[in-house]
């Protein structure tokens, strides 16, 4: 592996190793694996290459002829989303290899136990302070899922990330004010966490089922403890950080695709529709905020796209609901997220109650904020 351990077990604890003593069915299993891991992604290699060839077209034929202004407006559009998007892609998929090699139980102590409030809150504050847009939130989100949070922390993470990494919150304060800001803050983290509890009770119940990669924890684990033992205990070296990144890549795989079939979506729709023409039509009406919530979840934007419209909804058309429901609605109902969150828990299930438990905390709260900027 990449962060070389000098003990394969670096905990004071056993692991337990299940091993098959029917030999030939693992070689059957193994074949049939090595035959999946070989079929070709045709999602990802094909939205691949539109996004590599019109990004290319555009850096080096940015204008094309006047009969095809579409076309110069597809590729200035994936030119665009791309430069703002993949610092966010590639820290995301470093995160992701970087958790891959540290100890489970080591990652999960940070977000405490699943399906109590303190886990939900730490959650919370998790996605908050990691400064990563909505697409590389996703690759951790699912990787955090992988190493055993609750389906709870999971949702509360992903919400509250998206736009409230520090450097789009900094950037969001600069469009509309401190005031705003923290408002639009503080609400985003009350929905996340409502929704994370929510989740996590619908687990309890049996309606949605539960992770199936829970870690139980021992009682006398100590995360401080187990850290310092776990870095005393890893080697960085040059060929490390690489083997972080190809892990990383390799395990993104199944995210990248639909990240990157959402650039193109979004490209779409950017070439027919221009992001301004929402300031004019979002007012502080019943009207305004259900176009605001139809045209979030057809568009297909980054959060640092989203930022600039949602503060034209709040100081061109002085609706502060609609710019809320905009940031949020995106996260709530954004297909990606929707359908990395079937193929990460392979359950569709799980992946509609997100919009069926964020979206109406998002119309209330947006409703309200309406009335206090008419």
């Amino acid at each position: 592996m990449l962060l070389a351990f000098q003990n394969d077990n670096p905990l004071p604890y056993p692991v337990k190793h299940h091993h098959s003593s029917k030999k030939k069915k693992n070689a059957k299993d193994c074949d049939s694996c090595s035959t999946h891991t070989q079929k070709r992604d045709w999602l990802l290699s094909v939205t691949l290459i539109v996004i590599v060839a019109a990004y290319i077209s555009h850096m080096f034929y940015p204008e094309f002829e006047e009969s095809v202004p579409y076309l110069t407006a597809f590729t200035s559009s994936v030119f665009v989303l791309v430069n703002k998007i993949w610092w966010g892609i590639l820290l995301g998929i470093f995160f992701v290899g970087i958790l891959e090699t540290i100890p489970r139980e080591l990652v999960m102590s940070v977000l405490g136990r699943g399906g109590t409030f303190s886990g939900i809150l730490r959650a919370t504050g998790a996605g908050v302070l990691l400064d990563l847009c909505s697409h590389g939130i996703l690759l951790v989100g699912t990787k955090l899922y992988e190493r055993g949070a609750s389906l709870g922390q999971v949702i509360a993470f992903l919400v509250a990330s998206p736009w409230n990494s520090l450097t789009l919150t900094i950037i969001l304060w600069s469009l509309v004010g401190w005031k705003w800001m923290l408002i639009i803050l503080g609400l985003s983290l009350v929905v996340a966490i409502i929704s994370g509890m929510i989740f996590d009770g619908l687990v309890y119940s049996g309606v949605l089922p539960k992770n199936p990669n829970k870690v139980d924890f021992p009682k006398d684990f100590a995360f401080w403890k187990e850290l310092r033992k776990t870095l005393k205990k890893i080697r960085l070296t040059p060929q490390s950080v690489v083997g972080i990144v190809i892990s990383g890549l390799k395990d993104s795989r199944m995210i990248l695709r639909w990240i990157f079939f959402g650039i193109i979506l979004a490209a779409a729709f950017r070439t027919f529709i221009h992001p301004e023409v929402f300031a004019t039509l979002f007012g502080p009406t019943m009207a305004g905020l259900g176009v605001t919530i139809v045209f979030a979840t057809i568009l297909e934007m980054c959060s640092e796209g989203s930022l600039p419209v949602a503060a034209d909804m709040l100081t061109r058309a002085k609706a502060g609901g609609n710019a809320f429901a905009f940031l949020m609605t995106g996260v709530s109902t954004d297909y990606t997220e929707i359908v990395v969150l079937k193929e990460t828990t392979k359950s569709w299930k799980i992946s509609f109650f997100l919009p069926l438990v964020t979206l109406p905390q998002i119309i209330i709260i947006a409703i309200i904020l309406n009335q206090m900027t008419i």
